[in-house]
């Protein structure tokens, strides 16, 4: 059930409890007024009577009768011990109102007619329920009228903390209306948030962009001195460190120019399948290559160049050989047969200067994200996944381009 339901459902059940003591209330004061009124008015009858009895012998108005066999058994028995009261009762035409005395060995009795009495009861009670169901009704409306602002203003937050949270820092609620209630500063605490982050990041895209450029150079430098050393194991060993410092230089500088959005895409329509074969046969990498279906996509090759590479690259570099790439109509599949993704990974996608588990080999981590960033700047959607049977895939789905899919079938080859 979601907010507006609840409210809704709270405001119904408040109202009806409401409603229902009230109706509960003002039903017993009536009902209690009205006894009281008719007991006092047959007393007085009675008063009356007995005066009249007393003078005259004679027992004349309001239904007076001596020994009336109609008259309530507990009534009976107060007046014969010698005391006067008074009862509802039945009477000949429903309920009546019973006064009677004991005097003279007698029991003398006055009855008054109570229907008109319980007539108005009932009338008010029905009045009290229109009332009661028109109250609950209006509260109920007014109440989903205030949850659906209240709900429409919370599922305007958040959409935009989802926008935030998918890396879109500039997004921001801004003001929910004129009121200022907890909703309005839920939105002002969320913007607040976003523009911290967005300063803390940029702040950290500018660090992680000055140190890879500052890197740069010096190991340049150091590169090509490696290269004047004698040969020798020492000398490969510093050339190995040096070519990774390299390129984890390359790495991070490119990190930097997709989290600038600083490169733009030049987008084509290409036919898939010999792209693929072209940036598979320049890895210089075992792979099986295989085309179920060829179609025409509507990409940037040269990202899609680094794409492709760097998911390639990571399955040999983590996972167990053969490494397979598919193409099948728009979708590219890169599948080793090792340890699979771990499940941080899959969890909360490709994080930078993290491999994952340990059997998933060493690195520092930004291939995948270098992959997933040029694949959300050239609308790529790229999706990873772990084989019932073993292994890690990851799949590319691209943007159809303008022909159709040709069907065909290279069968597997060797990069």
């Amino acid at each position: 059930m979601n907010l507006r339901r609840q409210i809704a459902a709270t405001v119904a059940l408040v109202s009806f409890l409401v409603a229902l003591t009230v109706g509960l209330l003002v039903h017993q004061a009536t009902v209690r007024q009205h006894v009281q009124q008719a007991r006092k008015s047959a007393e007085a009858a009675l008063s009356l009577v007995l005066s009249t009895y007393s003078s005259t012998g004679e027992l004349a108005g309001w239904d007076a009768s001596s020994d009336d066999p109609r008259l309530p058994a507990d009534l009976r028995r107060l007046a014969e011990r010698g005391h006067q009261g008074s009862m509802l009762g039945p009477g000949p035409q429903g309920t009546a109102m019973w006064a009677a005395a004991g005097t003279g060995g007698q029991v003398i009795s006055v009855r008054l007619d109570y229907t008109d009495d319980q007539r108005a009861i009932a009338d008010l009670d029905r009045t009290i329920q229109i009332s009661a169901a028109l109250s609950v009704l209006v509260t109920v409306l007014a109440g989903v009228f205030a949850a659906d602002r209240i709900s429409s203003r919370l599922r305007t937050a958040a959409r935009t903390a989802r926008t935030i949270a998918q890396g879109d820092l500039e997004a921001r609620i801004g003001p929910l209306g004129r009121a200022k209630d907890e909703v309005a500063e839920l939105a002002a605490a969320v913007d607040s948030m976003s523009a911290v982050l967005r300063s803390k990041l940029a702040g950290e895209q500018r660090f992680t962009a000055d140190v890879a450029h500052e890197l740069r150079t010096p190991l340049t430098g150091l590169l090509t001195a490696a290269e004047l050393l004698p040969p020798g194991r020492p000398t490969e060993l510093v050339k190995n460190r040096v070519r990774f410092l390299c390129d984890l230089t390359e790495d991070l500088l490119e990190v930097s120019r997709l989290d600038a959005r600083a490169e733009t895409c030049e987008l084509s329509a290409v036919p898939l399948g010999p792209v693929v074969t072209r940036i598979v046969q320049g890895l210089g990498t075992p792979v099986q290559l295989r085309i179920e279906a060829d179609a025409v996509v509507t990409t940037d090759p040269r990202r899609l160049d680094r794409i492709v590479a760097n998911l390639v690259v990571n399955a040999h570099r983590h996972g167990v050989p053969p490494v397979q790439v598919t193409v099948a109509g728009q979708c590219v599949t890169i599948r080793d047969h090792g340890p699979g993704y771990p499940e941080d990974i899959l969890r909360d996608g490709p994080q930078r200067f993290r491999t994952g588990a340990r059997e998933r080999g060493h690195g520092h981590g930004l291939g995948l994200t270098i992959a997933q960033g040029h694949a959300q700047a050239t609308g790529i959607s790229l999706l990873l996944r772990n084989d019932p049977a073993g292994g890690a895939v990851a799949e590319l789905r691209l943007p159809a381009g303008e022909s159709q899919t040709v069907a065909g079938d290279s069968g597997p080859t060797g990069g």
